[in-house]
């Protein structure tokens, strides 16, 4: 057998833990930015709301369960705040990435001033301002979903235009969800381009405007697992309106991307450079 007939052999698998005293949501999304750097396949297991002793010890029961199983140390990331509790981890068998010990102490020193070491301080955001413009903006991107009103559009912070099926709905709740962006969108539909024009809601708050664009092809894909073999799915239509919305977007002026090949992440970062809200404050 040559080297180029060989067949790739299967990627390892580890097992990774996220350990947390909260939701462990924080411990994931770093665990996952610094995974997706290996080419590996991962057994993932999320251990949230550690806050007392006897947790963080069925926690390491669990992580040393595994290491016997695999025979090699699972990768453990930890947000454990509590250093007794941290401590209880980090004397399982495993490969520790905690974020508190290796970010929170040099900071310490920077700053001049002592952390809390508040268990779930991160997550602890029911009464906070932030929280309730999160709710708020997820409950305006609902309400204004799709066109479905017109009402209070001087309020929202974006507001997306596009064809059926180019994004404008995850990336509103995205924004909604993860910034307490108000965001509106509204579809681009062949009354339109028959007109040559926007939804006449829409030109008072063209400064707001974003538009999504997508591939026809793409966009015939997208359609088709909705209304396969329909007139709304074919290539030809696809071709057809997202030709004319691009026309528009370009005639009215309109800063618009295509989302083909972009995340939700990183279309909604791009829409944040644009719109530049200065409202986030820690």
């Amino acid at each position: 057998m040559t080297a180029d007939s060989r067949q790739p052999l299967p990627a390892p698998t580890r097992t990774v833990f996220f350990v947390s005293d909260g939701t462990g949501i924080t411990a994931e999304t770093f665990g996952h930015a610094v995974l997706s750097q290996f080419e590996m396949r991962f057994r993932q297991i999320r251990i949230p709301f550690i806050d007392t002793l006897d947790k963080a010890r069925d926690a390491a029961r669990r992580i040393n369960e595994v290491y016997a199983l695999d025979n090699q140390r699972p990768i453990v990331f930890s947000t454990l705040v509590k250093h007794d509790l941290s401590g209880v981890i980090r004397a399982s068998n495993g490969m520790h990435m905690d974020l508190f010990q290796t970010f929170v102490a040099p900071l310490e020193m920077e700053l001049g001033v002592k952390s809390t070491h508040t268990i779930g301080r991160i997550h602890n955001v029911v009464d906070s301002e932030e929280y309730k413009n999160r709710i708020e903006a997820i409950n305006f991107s609902l309400a204004h979903d799709d066109g479905q009103s017109h009402k209070n559009l001087a309020e929202a912070d974006v507001i997306l235009v596009g064809v059926s099926r180019s994004g404008k709905t995850p990336t509103s709740l995205y924004l909604a969800m993860q910034y307490g962006i108000k965001a509106a969108n509204y579809p681009l539909i062949p009354d339109d381009f028959e007109r040559g024009k926007l939804p006449s809601s829409l030109p008072p708050f063209k400064h707001k405007l974003f538009g999504l664009t997508i591939t026809p092809e793409r966009l015939t894909e997208i359609r088709n697992e909705r209304r396969a073999g329909s007139k709304y799915a074919s290539i030809e239509n696809c071709r057809y309106e997202v030709n004319e919305a691009e026309q528009l977007m370009k005639r009215e002026g309109i800063r618009w991307l295509s989302s083909t090949t972009k995340s939700i992440e990183e279309i909604a970062t791009t829409i944040l450079q644009e719109i530049k809200p200065d409202r986030r404050e820690y």
